[in-house]
């Protein structure tokens, strides 16, 4: 099996290419090798590799900046996957293509089913919404693969490595605790993707929801970092984190307040669960802070 990464330099980009060996010969892009921006490169690129997977890890992520620029966002998140989809579809190439948590409202109070309506509340989630839509129409062979508050210890910024630099810089912090959802380490991320592709075929292609398991708030996750840091021996200043609600942390894009996304039918598929996001968290620290 022949296997397209794209978007290889990314937090779960990174993640696949330690994973996705195990089940075959791997192809590594990032945005040297092909620029999601450039539309017209997409399909010759792809097309040109023959590949029987393409992995799209790729994606426009700055959620408040997306407001401003909306036209790079859904170039990106909408306009690309669709060109993507139409390249499997040339090759006989099954698509998995990651999106988001973000393409709800939030509004519910029960874990998000992967056939829920989705309602995003701004740019960046309906940009990713418009990828969702471009690959259903342009190729059968796809998977949606939606997951949320992703971390892990590559890549660039994220929620923990964020959280560990203030806690290390301030005595006091003020987290947001009326937003719930599943921090979500992107090694899981990838090891569920790399379970997921040989079991591929016409029954199951769709749309599935993956994240770590278990529910907390921005403020409780935070607590949990400083406390499994601590135990590390990782340096922190931090002695007091604040709960604060959304309105007294405004943003420029208003985010889901309960955005847990429902595992159950891609646990069944590959028979394995989620481990619960603590279990992930602890390990992602030793392996970033102790390397």
């Amino acid at each position: 099996m022949k296997i397209l990464l794209i978007g290889g330099q990314g937090q779960v980009g990174q993640e696949l290419q330690t994973t996705l060996p195990a089940i075959g010969e791997v192809v590594v892009w990032d945005r040297t090798h092909l620029d999601l921006t450039e539309l017209d490169d997409i399909a010759p690129k792809v097309v040109a590799q023959q590949p029987d997977v393409i992995v799209n890890a790729a994606a426009y992520t700055a959620v408040d900046k997306a407001e401003t620029e909306q036209t790079l966002a859904f170039r990106i998140n909408g306009d690309a996957p669709g060109k993507l989809a139409a390249a499997a579809t040339n090759c006989r190439a099954a698509l998995v293509h990651i999106s988001t948590d973000y393409v709800f409202d939030g509004s519910q109070n029960r874990p998000y089913q992967p056939d829920d309506k989705p309602n995003p509340l701004g740019a960046y989630g309906q940009s990713k919404r418009a990828g969702e839509l471009a690959v259903q129409a342009a190729c059968d062979r796809h998977i949606i693969f939606r997951t949320a508050w992703v971390y892990g210890a590559k890549g660039q910024g994220n929620f923990v490595k964020t959280m560990l630099r203030l806690g290390a810089e301030r005595e006091t912090l003020n987290v947001v605790y009326d937003q719930v959802g599943s921090p979500t380490w992107a090694y899981e991320i990838a090891a569920a993707m790399t379970a997921l592709i040989p079991t591929l075929n016409s029954a199951n292609f769709g749309t599935y929801h993956f994240t770590n398991s278990g529910a907390v708030s921005w403020y409780d996750f935070a607590v949990a970092i400083f406390e499994e840091a601590a135990l590390l021996g990782h340096p922190l200043k931090i002695n007091q984190v604040n709960p604060i609600t959304s309105d007294q942390y405004p943003t420029v894009t208003q985010r889901p307040h309960y955005s847990v996304l429902a595992g159950e039918k891609l646990a069944h598929l590959i028979c394995r669960s989620a481990p619960h996001w603590r279990e992930s968290l602890r390990k992602m620290l030793k392996e970033y802070l102790l390397a």
